[in-house]
């Protein structure tokens, strides 16, 4: 496929960013951020290179779960605006070359949500079977999602003596998804905001959506949850024609196969991949890439059209509970030693920078990785400059902290006084003092301008999100080398995980005998010799990008 018939799958070569909007700029001095801040925001996302803005939930909400329990699917929290400040936002972002998708929370309402507030009154009202009820918990249910906090999936409904089910907290009663009635509201919610201009959405807990274990009879009310996941995808196409589905499928490599289509690849359009984050984590404590090159290459091939979101920290807990029970150790104890930084005995509540203890080298190593492996990078909001975590904060709150812009009291996000703010900035060294946007877009060294330059490199290289991938062997094992192949075009990426420099030795084929390299990042490009073999020096945490060039081809620079 060449690059000018690839527009209409835009996320293949996408730069993801997610953000709350409540945390992202406070216009009003309420203290809490909202739609008016974010879009006089927008210009700065653009001068990153952002061209797909993910929103967190903003709907109407008791904020018992930071949003994620809605009681109005087709609102906005006045917090934050009404929906006139949301399509001004999407307006402005489509006019700066930006799409925006939101999260798609469908596995659960509020227990506040009117659907849920009418099924309780009475067994047989209108709205009851909205939701999972059962006479008596279901038999060996799993594990709560959030054990410090629930000890059951289910909750007794003193009013009409039954059990409603949540898999997540209490307040948040799962919908039956085996309730066609139910299947239809969640198609018209989609309609909705695919009218008011959203490209498509992040799917949150997918399996959780599909799973139909508490229903009676749910196998015989829906057999094949995944065509539902399906006529979804469909639905979507419809509407939109290029929208996107980005799935929260934190399972293994076949089960997320099966999430995708497989070879159809007419479920999901996108997965985050979680295996791969976790093995990243183990490679760092390591000083070993092995752990991720081996994720990389138990990816199920599917279809060319499905693609994986890369990502390094996203809002919820840095889950690594796919690694092993000593594995998860040798992360903790490398990144997360105090109990503090740790929660759900199965994962950090810690961003990337504090982990590496500040090293620059090693933080610039791990995101030139992120964007020049073969999938679409995502950013969580404050990457970009090495914003921290506030560990005094709650649980995930810890990394969902005010953005911070200058380096003033509230980090530049609001006029209101401190005390004010739903969420303390981050104190320490990691604090808008010393972290913050305004002093590092004044110095091309800084970590946001490097950011810039990676997000650059990446967009005028479709390889990145459409190469065919190849692993380079090395005789190292902390050097990752790899290959990605498109349309006549090559590109090379070295990562070095360890402290020290080493030589690490290219070899290419023969059919690149005589070629060259080109320092896509700076400096002097290589020379492969006839056999089409160099030796990269790598510093210690170093990496390069490479492209291959052929001395025939005055096109390629």
């Amino acid at each position: 496929m060449r690059v000018t018939d690839t527009s209409d799958l835009w996320w293949k070569t996408a730069v993801v960013y997610c953000l709350d909007v409540e945390t992202y700029l406070d216009w009003n001095g309420d203290g809490v951020g909202d739609f008016a801040g974010l879009a006089h925001r927008l210009d700065y996302l653009e001068e990153l290179g952002v061209t797909c803005l993910w929103l967190m939930p903003f709907y109407p909400t008791p904020d018992r779960d930071d949003g994620y329990d809605i009681m109005d699917f087709y609102g906005v929290d006045e917090r934050l605006g009404h929906l006139g400040d949301l399509v001004e936002v999407i307006r402005i972002a489509k006019d700066r070359g930006m799409r925006v998708i939101a999260d798609l929370v469908i596995n659960h309402t509020s227990d506040r949500h009117p659907w849920f507030k009418e099924s309780r009154k009475s067994r047989d009202n209108p709205y009851r079977d909205y939701y999972v009820w059962r006479d008596e918990p279901v038999a060996g249910e799993g594990e709560p999602v959030f054990p410090d906090q629930e000890t059951s999936n289910w909750e007794l409904d003193e009013k009409t003596g039954q059990y409603y089910q949540h898999v997540f907290y209490k307040h948040q009663p799962d919908l039956n998804i085996t309730n066609p009635v139910v299947r239809d509201e969640i198609a018209k919610i989609m309609g909705f905001w695919l009218q008011l201009g959203l490209s498509g959405f992040r799917v949150d807990a997918v399996p959780f959506l599909l799973d139909g274990s508490g229903v009676v009879d749910g196998a015989e009310l829906l057999p094949d949850p995944h065509a539902y996941l399906r006529s979804l995808r469909s639905f979507l196409g419809r509407r939109s024609g290029d929208g996107v589905l980005l799935g929260e499928v934190n399972l293994p490599r076949d089960e997320q196969e099966l999430y995708f289509g497989g070879e159809e690849g007419d479920e999901l359009t996108m997965q985050f991949d979680f295996i791969a984050m976790q093995n990243l984590y183990l490679s760092l404590a390591r000083h070993d890439a092995q752990p991720l090159v081996e994720a990389l290459l138990s990816r199920p091939k599917g279809s060319p059209d499905s693609q994986w979101a890369n990502f390094v920290r996203n809002h919820d807990e840095l889950t690594l509970d796919k690694l092993s029970d000593s594995e998860r150790e040798e992360v903790f104890a490398a990144f997360g030693p105090e109990e503090r930084m740790q929660v759900y005995g199965r994962g950090l509540v810690r961003r990337l920078p504090p982990m590496l203890e500040g090293d620059p080298r090693r933080i610039r190593m791990v995101y030139s990785l992120l964007f020049s492996l073969p999938g679409t990078p995502v950013l969580f909001y404050g990457e970009e400059i090495g914003m921290g975590e506030n560990l005094e904060a709650d649980g995930r709150l810890a990394v969902r902290t005010p953005m911070q812009w200058t380096s003033g009291a509230t980090g530049g996000f609001s006029t209101a006084r401190p005390s004010k703010l739903r969420n303390a900035v981050v104190p320490g060294g990691y604090g808008p003092g010393h972290v913050n946007v305004q002093s590092q877009r004044r110095d091309p060294d800084s970590l946001y301008s490097f950011m810039r330059r990676l997000v650059q490199h990446y967009r005028a290289s479709p390889e990145f999100g459409w190469g065919a991938f190849e692993v380079l062997p090395q005789p190292d094992p902390a050097v990752f080398a790899h290959s990605l192949r498109w349309d006549g075009r090559t590109v090379v990426a070295l990562h070095n995980f360890a402290p020290h420099p080493l030589e690490a030795p290219l070899s290419l084929g023969e059919a690149a005998g005589g070629w060259r390299l080109e320092r896509m990042l700076g400096g002097e490009s290589l020379q492969l010799d006839e056999a089409g073999k160099a030796s990269v020096a790598l510093d210690g945490y170093g990496f390069e990008w490479l492209r291959l060039v052929s001395p025939e081809d005055p096109l390629q620079y």
